[in-house]
C-alpha cells in the first residue's frame, strides 16, 4: 500500500465529525509508527535494559 493510499484509508476511517487537527494527529501518529518500524528494520534500536539503565542514571541526577 502506498503512503497516499494509507492516508486516504486513514481519513476514510475517521468519523465524519473529524477536524483538521484530528486528521493531522492521526497521520502524525501513523507516520511515527512507520518511522519506528524503519528504524527497527535498519537496526537503529536500543535494548530495553540499556534504556532502563540510562533512565535510572538520568533520574538520579
Amino acid at each position: 500500500m502506498t503512503t497516499k493510499d494509507m492516508a486516504i484509508k486513514t481519513i476514510q476511517e475517521l468519523p465524519d465529525s473529524a477536524t483538521w487537527e484530528d486528521i493531522e494527529e492521526r497521520v502524525r501518529f501513523l507516520s511515527g509508527i512507520d518511522k519506528g518500524l524503519a528504524d527497527i528494520k535498519a537496526g537503529r534500536v536500543v535494548a530495553h535494559e540499556d534504556v532502563k539503565e540510562s533512565l535510572k542514571k538520568w533520574l538520579a541526577g
